[in-house]
Formats: C-alpha cells, sequence, structure tokens
C-alpha cells in the first residue's frame, strides 16, 4: 500500500490561496503516487512561480528560458498581450520545458487546485514523457539544452555587435522561414552540448579561413554540352544530393555566407531539431499528461488529500480540456489531441484490465494482462502519434468518438464518405487517421536535388507533390527568396508529381549584408 493511500488527518489545503508551503505538500503528494503507483521516470524538476506578463513574456521566445533578441517575438507578445487583455484569449496554467532539470512554470493566478492540477500534468505527466520517449531520446539532450541556449543568445548578441542588427536580422528571418525544411528526419542523434559547440565554432572558423572550398573555386562560364550522367551522379554525390535538410546545406555548402552568418543558421537548425520530436507526439504527449494527472488527482481525492470543492474545481478543468466539439460545432477545429490521447490512454487501461472479446481478438498481447499502467509506460516510451494510432485505436473508441473517413478528392465536385465506425471501416479509418499524424506527410517533401557548378550555380530543388496537394504560390516565393538570399545565386523550385509537373519558382538573391 503507497504512502498516499490512507486518509490523511487533514486535506493538503483548503480554499484557493496558497504559499509555497502548500506546494512542497503537494508536490510530495503527487510524487508518492506518481513514482510508487504509477512508476513514472522523471528528471529533477524545478518549479518557478511567475506572472500573467512573464507567461506572455514566455509563449513569445517559444516558451524558453532564454533565447536569441528577434523582432518577431516582440510581434508575439504585443499580439498575445493584447488579445489576453481584451479578454479574447486566456492563458496556459503552465508551460513545462524539456531540460534536465525539467524546468516547470506556474501562474501566480492559479488557485491551489489548479497549482496541484499543472503540478501532475506538467512535473509528472509530460516530464516522464520527455525523459522517456524515444523520439526525444533521439533527437534532443535535456542536460544541455539551456547551456546551448545561452551560448546562442551570446554568439548572436555578438554577432549584433559586430555586423549590425540589421544583418543579424535578415539571415535570422531567411532561416526561420526555412525551419520546417531545416530538420533531420531518418538520421542519427544530434546533441547540443555548450561546449563541444563552442570548440566547433571556433574549428569551423578556422577551417574556413585556412581552406577554400574546392567546389568553388572556378568561375562560372557559359553553359557547357550536357555531362554524362555519371558526371552527375559523382557530382551530386560530392555534395550529398538529393537533400531534404535546406539549412544544413545552405550551412555546409552555401559559397557566399561568411563564416558567422553559417553559425546563426545552424543555431536555428539546431534549435528546430530540438522542437522536432514534439511536433511528433503532439498526441501522446498531451494524451499521457492528462492521463497521469487524471490518476492523480482522482487517487488525491480518494484519499482525502483535496476536498470535494477542490475535487470538482478539478473536473470543470479536466472536462473542459479534453472535451471534443462536434464537426458542425461553433467551436470546432479539428480533432483534440487532449482528447483523443486520454481516451486512447483509458481505453488502453480498459483492454489491460477489463477487455472483452473483440479485444481479445484484435489486441491478444495486452487484453488481460492486469499490467495496464506498464503498457502505457511501454507505449509512451515506443511509440510516435502516427505509430500509436495505427498500434492502439480500437474498434470501440472509434465508435465512441464516431469517427469516419471524407475523401475530398479535387477532381471530383462531391465529398465521398469512404469509411464509417463499422466493421469494414475500422481499419480504413485508423490507417487514415495514422497519416494524419504523420509530420513527415504533413510537412511538403521539398529536397534539394543539383547545383549547377559549371553554369550560373543555380540551385535546384523539388517539391514531390502527394495527394494532390500544392504549396501556396504567393509563399513558396517569399520562403525561396529567402533561400535565394542564404545561396547567394539564383534559386529554382520545381512542383510536380510522377505525372507532370504543375508549377516553376525562380528567385534571385538580394544582398544580406
Amino acid at each position: 500500500m503507497s504512502a498516499i493511500a490512507t486518509r490523511p488527518a487533514a486535506p493538503l489545503f483548503t480554499g484557493s490561496d496558497w504559499n509555497f508551503d502548500t506546494l512542497g505538500r503537494v508536490y510530495g503528494a503527487i510524487e508518492r503516487i506518481a513514482t510508487e503507483e504509477l512508476g513514472l521516470d522523471i528528471y529533477p524538476n524545478r518549479i518557478e512561480v511567475i506572472t500573467s506578463e512573464q507567461m506572455l513574456d514566455a509563449y513569445a521566445s517559444t516558451g524558453m528560458p532564454l533565447f536569441y533578441r528577434h523582432w518577431s517575438f516582440g510581434k508575439r507578445f504585443l499580439r498575445d498581450e493584447t488579445l489576453y487583455r481584451k479578454g479574447w484569449q486566456s492563458l496556459a496554467y503552465e508551460i513545462v520545458i524539456n531540460s534536465d532539470p525539467c524546468i516547470v512554470y506556474i501562474m501566480e493566478e492559479n488557485t491551489a487546485t489548479m497549482q496541484t492540477l499543472v503540478l501532475a500534468h506538467a512535473g509528472f505527466g509530460h516530464n516522464h514523457f520527455f525523459k522517456n520517449n524515444y523520439a526525444f531520446r533521439q533527437w534532443t539532450d535535456a542536460g544541455s539544452i539551456h547551456d546551448y541556449l545561452a551560448f546562442a543568445k551570446s554568439y548572436i548578441a555578438a554577432c549584433e555587435e559586430r555586423h549590425g542588427v540589421e544583418a543579424v536580422e535578415k539571415v535570422l528571418d531567411a532561416a526561420h522561414a526555412l525551419m520546417n525544411q531545416g530538420v533531420h528526419r531518418y538520421q542519427g542523434r544530434h546533441a547540443l552540448d555548450l561546449r563541444s559547440e563552442e570548440r566547433r565554432e571556433r574549428e569551423r572558423r578556422e577551417h574556413g579561413e585556412r581552406l577554400f572550398n574546392d567546389l568553388w573555386r572556378t568561375v562560372p562560364v557559359a553553359k557547357k554540352a550536357p555531362r554524362a550522367s555519371e558526371e552527375d551522379g559523382r557530382r551530386r554525390a560530392l555534395l550529398g544530393l538529393p537533400e531534404e535538410n535546406v539549412l544544413y546545406f545552405l550551412e555546409k555548402t552555401a559559397p557566399r555566407l561568411a563564416p558567422w552568418q553559417r553559425e546563426v543558421i545552424r543555431i536555428v537548425r539546431l534549435i528546430a531539431q530540438y522542437f522536432y520530436p514534439q511536433r511528433q507526439t503532439k498526441l501522446m504527449n498531451e494524451g499521457c499528461a492528462s492521463f497521469v494527472h487524471h490518476r492523480i488527482m482522482t487517487r488525491l481525492h480518494e484519499a482525502g488529500a483535496i476536498t470535494d470543492g477542490a475535487f470538482m474545481e478539478f473536473l470543470h478543468s479536466h472536462t473542459n480540456v479534453v472535451m471534443q466539439p462536434d464537426f458542425d460545432d461553433r467551436r470546432y477545429g479539428g480533432i483534440n489531441p487532449y482528447a483523443l490521447g486520454f481516451s486512447m490512454m483509458e481505453e488502453i487501461e480498459r483492454i489491460a484490465t477489463a477487455p472483452d472479446e473483440e479485444d481479445r481478438r484484435l489486441f491478444s498481447d495486452i487484453a488481460g494482462c492486469g499490467e495496464p499502467y506498464a503498457v502505457l509506460r511501454d507505449a509512451w516510451a515506443n511509440y510516435r502519434d502516427e505509430s500509436f494510432v495505427a498500434q492502439f485505436l480500437s474498434p470501440r473508441l472509434i465508435r465512441k468518438h464516431r469517427l469516419f473517413r471524407l475523401v475530398d478528392d479535387g477532381a471530383s465536385d462531391e465529398i465521398a464518405v469512404s469509411a464509417i465506425h463499422d466493421e469494414r471501416g475500422y481499419r480504413e479509418i485508423r490507417h487514415a487517421l495514422s497519416r494524419h499524424y504523420d509530420v513527415s506527410r504533413q510537412d511538403p517533401d521539398i529536397q534539394i536535388v543539383d547545383v549547377d557548378l559549371e553554369g550560373d550555380r543555380r540551385l535546384l530543388l523539388r517539391h514531390q507533390v502527394a495527394d494532390g496537394v500544392r504549396l501556396d504560390a504567393g509563399d513558396a516565393r517569399r520562403v525561396l527568396q529567402h533561400l535565394a538570399d542564404l545561396w547567394g545565386y539564383g534559386v529554382r523550385l520545381v512542383e510536380a508529381d510522377e505525372e507532370r509537373t504543375f508549377a516553376t519558382y525562380d528567385a534571385i538573391p538580394n544582398p544580406l549584408a
């Protein structure tokens, strides 16, 4: 029996007021349930109480405790502050940072009940997911992110002093525009470490001063006769083409970038890589945190550690968070990741403890195993959103949420319902929803495919059109202009599928400095 299993002499708090002693008692009670009953494994927590203005500031700088300066952060702050002050937008109860120690920002305006909720949600739910999920373990280094951000902030500030704010902002603007095309999706670990990054920055600068890239030693000449395909293949292999990580290619290969500009691009690229796992696991991460806080708050209430009034306050907040508006509801904005994630976690618990015949047929490996938290911990560690949905979305849950699949074919005047929540539609709905959470399908497939070294040094890119989804022409031209500015020569993007070419976009560079 756990330490919290018996009813305490008095609740952890009464009323809405709290102080730091209250937070200490609450944290201790939550920790016992999280570790002894749920078996969670977390980074040490660092709890910071902040004001609403500080929360707005954290919103503006992607939630990180320190960041380099950029005009877009101020623009975001003014927008969010205006909406908040007018009552058109609320603020999150907390922000949690994937770091070691894990930093949890909690609002000083929260009631004691909400502080308890967010400590369970962020300090234990998100924290456990950050530490154990393989996507975060592969792509991020929680122990060094704060040091790296400090290095990035000081480096960019030094560049602004030396080269001017406007010159640095031009590079940052261009790199920010390409952030979604600046991540490695299928390669190995790229850890962030301050000491090694500082050393590598000096090594890269010294190397650039000693050597001149042989790729750019020849002066461009008029176009020659077409070369043999073998020579084209050797050139592309030398350049590492095709390459989907556009920022990585520019950092390593762009002929006209100064060493400091390459380092700024590298900073933006590594930060984009740090956030990439969060895009891959939104459903699971929020589902994990919601399930954890629900179980912890329920156990606290069962043990008498929180009052009936506090539990009702919690249920009101929790219900609002996991509510899924219907498709014809004015509040509908797609599938709520909190709602579906939490439902799937509860469904796994039910299948592991009280399965029916359908569950035993479809989930024979976990049905009736009697260890729901072990199954959940394994899922939290080894899946990301699309694989989690493909593996664990049950027919019962499809029926509960009344999921169905629409096919919107641009070549047809009608929208077809291709699958509903019946025996024939389960597999198709699960497959379609799984693909919906595949980030590699959400982002356009744009790759650098060639460089005209002997001609005008134009950079050639291809957008592989999938399912008929094309780029917005205006956005494509603006982003391509940023790419041309960094490359230093002309850039061409061809948008095509296996059958035909849809569009071709060209851009010529403007000077960065």
